[in-house]
């Protein structure tokens, strides 16, 4: 149906129509934007359901740690688990605790020293897999505006030509190309506004798991600072 037709129909113009219409290299863009898009909520959705997984698990593991249970018993329950987070965090550190005290370790800072790497080791690890995707959220958040600009940019071209062309001015001639044109755009800000949301929010969601990470990194790591010192006194 030409574009004449299409916007003098009844029905007026469907977004499929404006799409068919369209200039190749603006399908080629809007196809892209739309393929963003749902690999945008694609993400969105696994992180939501990732991080909750994430916080339950944390909670899980300090109640356990904080149950009494001594620490040799809890790290015979989990050294064959598949752990992340904190429970990974607290796996790595009496995993090096234990190699350091079988191999007649002798010096406190040195061992401190170790268990912290181990632990900071394991912190970036496990943030660095929180976090990940997380990027392509932000990256479609700010550049689909421009792409989907682009192929507006592209359209609108593309319709002065025809307009020159067929040298005819009427609403009816201008108005498709038009409304093609800014389809682009109109897809590009349906790609990017929920990439710009959902990546603020997960971000700073991924930011307080992490500290919480952290933070029960340090009070493992001073818990341990006292055990080593009774220990290790406690040989000479």
């Amino acid at each position: 149906m030409p574009a004449v037709e299409i916007a003098s129909s009844g029905s007026g113009a469907t977004l499929f129509a404006l799409f068919m219409q369209a200039n190749w290299v603006v399908k080629l863009v809007m196809i892209g934007l739309l393929f963003a898009s749902v690999w945008c909520w694609a993400i969105i959705i696994d992180k939501a359901i990732a991080f909750a997984a994430a916080r339950r698990a944390g909670k899980r593991f300090e109640e356990e740690f904080w149950s009494g249970r001594s620490l040799e018993e809890l790290y015979r329950h989990l050294e064959e688990r598949r752990t992340s987070g904190a429970a990974a965090v607290f796996v790595a550190a009496m995993r090096e605790w234990k190699k350091s005290f079988e191999k007649g370790a002798r010096s406190p800072m040195g061992l401190q020293m170790r268990i912290e790497k181990a632990m900071d080791v394991v912190l970036v690890r496990e943030s660095g897999r929180l976090e990940s995707r997380l990027s392509f959220l932000a990256t479609i958040g700010s550049s689909a505006p421009f792409i989907g600009l682009f192929g507006t940019v592209i359209g609108i071209m593309s319709s002065f030509q025809s307009i020159a062309a067929s040298k005819n001015t009427s609403l009816a001639v201008v108005a498709p190309g038009i409304a093609e044109a800014l389809l682009a755009t109109a897809i590009g800000l349906f790609a990017a506004i929920p990439a710009v949301m959902a990546y603020n929010r997960l971000a700073a969601t991924a930011g307080k798991i992490s500290a919480e990470w952290g933070n029960f990194a340090e009070e493992f790591s001073s818990i341990l600072s006292r055990q080593i010192d009774e220990r290790l006194g406690a040989h000479k």
